[in-house]
């Protein structure tokens, strides 16, 4: 899958192609739905399937200090989007100056003159251009003059998350805030995912004998709420089973929130200084503080216990939540 930062990277002699556009953070199981459209409708044309993203998240350049929580890294977000069959991702650098595209502009800009669209597919509620000014139907009136169709598809889908509300990016971000991370994984269809470099924290867990590698997270991460998880920690490729801590580590008077995954049944590994992803399956309590060090360590021992079990019923994160869509 080709990988464009910025119009200026997209190929010369880039002919005809299928095209959706949005932030798609966590690429959740309504964007799938309308990115495996954009897919198909691309394989049936024998055009190129081609995403439009953002970075960073429009609210931060409209409302600065507003960056919502994200799901999913834009590396993340093309790997998912690769295993879906798209040919190319562009990321649109979004500035002041870009903001300021009128709806016109910008379909000529990115659809016409760069992408040259034949087929654009959206959601029914899409807008776009200078203070979001743009719908679906200013795009299929632009269509006809441009030479490009608009298909849009529901990308609404509901399950048991969040009571049955429509499935979408600011719902995986409550459930995630919430430590509803079972709700988080239906409408995402695969665990919540939180990323970054291991570094040196107090290592009190390695003195209790249970050592835990201390994430440095990704700015803007959607951080689970604080809690005990059982999960994975995944490291050069090897997804391990793991009991997850967030929090501030109250027992030891701790202040700064903190993600901490321990490998379960894993002795003497070295994971300082690589990049890790951490999935998260299940919520298994609450942050706590106990009495003595040893109800700490019982409690320990408990939800490694508990989460060694979750985890094994299930197998891996790439099988922690299958569905049937029909695709």
């Amino acid at each position: 899958m080709q990988r464009w930062r910025g119009l200026e990277d997209i190929p010369e002699d880039w002919g005809r192609s299928v095209v959706t556009i949005g932030s798609y953070d966590g690429v959740h199981r309504g964007h799938q739905v309308i990115i495996s459209r954009t897919v198909a409708r691309a394989r049936e044309l024998g055009v190129p399937a081609v995403v439009v993203t953002f970075d960073p998240h429009p609210s931060e350049v409209v409302r600065p200090g507003s960056h919502p929580p994200l799901l999913a890294p834009h590396h993340r977000r093309a790997e998912l989007m690769a295993g879906l069959g798209v040919d190319a991702v562009l990321i649109l650098p979004f500035t002041a100056e870009f903001s300021r595209l009128s709806p016109g502009d910008f379909v000529v800009k990115v659809l016409v003159d760069k992408l040259h669209a034949r087929l654009v597919v959206e959601g029914p509620n899409f807008r776009f251009g200078h203070k979001a000014a743009g719908n679906v139907d200013f795009l299929k009136e632009l269509g006809t003059t441009y030479d490009y169709e608009v298909e849009v598809v529901d990308l609404y889908q509901r399950g048991a998350a969040g009571g049955g509300e429509p499935f979408s990016s600011t719902l995986v971000r409550r459930l995630v805030a919430e430590g509803d991370v079972t709700g988080a994984t239906e409408v995402l269809g695969r665990p919540h995912r939180v990323e970054g470099v291991v570094v040196r924290g107090a290592q009190r867990g390695r003195e209790l004998g249970f050592p835990t590698a201390n994430l440095e997270t990704l700015p803007h991460t959607a951080i689970p709420a604080d809690g005990v998880y059982a999960g994975w920690l995944t490291a050069e490729g090897e997804a391990m089973p793991a009991a997850i801590s967030v929090g501030t580590n109250p027992q030891f008077d701790g202040t700064e929130r903190t993600v901490e995954a321990y490998a379960i049944d894993r002795v003497g590994l070295d994971l300082y200084g690589l990049h890790v992803e951490v999935d998260f399956l299940a919520y298994l309590r609450g942050q706590e503080t106990f009495s003595s060090i040893e109800a700490l360590l019982e409690r320990m021992a408990d939800d490694v216990k508990r989460a060694r079990e979750l985890v094994e019923a299930v197998g891996s994160p790439e099988t922690a939540f299958r569905v049937d869509d029909g695709r």
